[in-house]
């Protein structure tokens, strides 16, 4: 296995480098979280910003001593964005017994296929970049989830353009795998709780962008807006050629395609273009996590911008850290897990989660977004 060590600090480095094996990822001065997840590839700089958000908080702990005087240390592994490759990273990473958990997932088809291991494994698996409903099983104890759900994400879609908009024809652009079908299943039920069906449907192949079918399909529908589920290479494509084709209805996007990621694969062809957000503005420092987590990327890189991925990343490593904080000096998995379980309502200053019995997703707030004509993005 290539397993690319980022390491969080110099002296968390210089300790880490003369350890010998520390059981569960844990020594006297430091903590080892792993992360499984696309870092090339169709969805690549979803992964990427992922680590780079989960880093930036955990750098921002290690500047003011650590957790417990313990140094945070984030492994990140490429599985591809394909289950499989992500199985067997997973399996050696718990095998391993080198880290205390599993931290910032990317994908419904990769953590489908990997979540139930690490829960047989009895492993922390934290904050998986998804909105998939099985992941939200109150019985699973070892998983903490951020972000609010598909199922309220196709919802507000609908909500805009069909109560709000009075559009009514709707189409559907999905990824034909699991994640597309959740997506999916979420439009079919919103439509259907207003008396209505979809127009037409089109799909493509995981880690592919050959959409050309599926758009010539979609265009004969003449539909009024496409919503779309999927990673941001493919749909950029499907955007593109629709431009080229003058055919220009309101194209809708789930948080997953990753917005700034979408927007520079478009330039000029993204104006109007939106996309359903999970967590707060990141542009937005008047709120206090927003602030922090702008200066905690910018310690990380001076020449990092923010971005919605990188904010949700620096979300999941903060919630991380708060339940690492609540377990005490004396750090083990299990104790780490109850923890987990104990956390209840967590303010980090205009992003409050809330977790209880039953209930292991923090937020449920879903807002929509537009790229405009320079690339940013503005709140609708």
């Amino acid at each position: 296995m290539s397993l690319r060590t980022l390491t969080i600090s110099t002296a968390a480095a210089l300790t880490l480098a003369g350890a010998s094996f520390a059981a569960q990822g844990v020594t006297s001065d430091g903590v080892k979280f792993a992360q499984v997840a696309a870092m090339e590839g169709p969805a690549g700089a979803l992964g990427l910003g992922m680590q780079q958000g989960i880093r930036a908080a955990f750098e921002e702990a290690n500047r003011a001593g650590g957790v417990n005087g313990r140094m945070l240390t984030l492994d990140s592994v490429d599985d591809g964005y394909e289950p499989d490759r992500s199985v067997t990273e997973v399996q050696t990473i718990i095998a391993g017994d080198g880290h205390l958990g599993l931290i910032g997932a990317v994908g419904t088809p990769t953590s489908a296929a990997t979540q139930p291991i690490a829960t047989a494994g009895n492993m922390p698996f934290i904050g998986p970049f998804t909105g998939a409903g099985f992941l939200r099983d109150g019985n699973l104890k070892n998983i903490l989830n951020v972000r609010a759900t598909y199922a309220a994400e196709t919802e507000e879609w609908i909500k805009h353009l069909v109560d709000n908009e009075g559009f009514t024809k709707v189409a559907i652009l999905y990824q034909d795998d699991g994640f597309g079908r959740v997506g999916l299943d979420g439009v079919t039920e919103a439509l259907a709780r207003r008396g209505m069906t979809l127009a037409a449907t089109g799909t493509y192949t995981r880690n592919t962008v050959a959409v050309k079918s599926a758009l010539l399909e979609i265009r004969k529908a003449e539909p009024e807006a496409v919503v779309m589920v999927g990673a941001y290479k493919p749909i950029a494509e499907f955007i593109k050629l629709s431009r080229k084709l003058k055919f220009n209805p309101e194209f809708v996007n789930i948080s997953f395609v990753g917005s700034k990621a979408l927007a520079q694969e478009l330039g000029p062809d993204g104006e109007g273009v939106i996309i359903s957000q999970v967590v707060p503005f990141p542009w937005d420092a008047s709120v206090p996590v927003v602030a922090a987590y702008q200066a905690a990327l910018s310690a990380v890189d001076p020449a990092a911008e923010p971005g919605f991925v990188s904010l949700e990343g620096y979300l999941v490593g903060r919630l991380a850290i708060e339940a690492l904080t609540r377990t005490g000096a004396n750090v083990s998995r299990e104790q780490f897990l109850t923890a987990m379980a104990d956390l209840g309502t967590v303010d980090f200053g205009g992003a409050e989660m809330s977790f209880g019995p039953g209930d292991n997703q923090g937020m449920d707030s879903v807002f929509l977004t537009r790229i405009k004509a320079d690339g940013t993005f503005e709140p609708l």
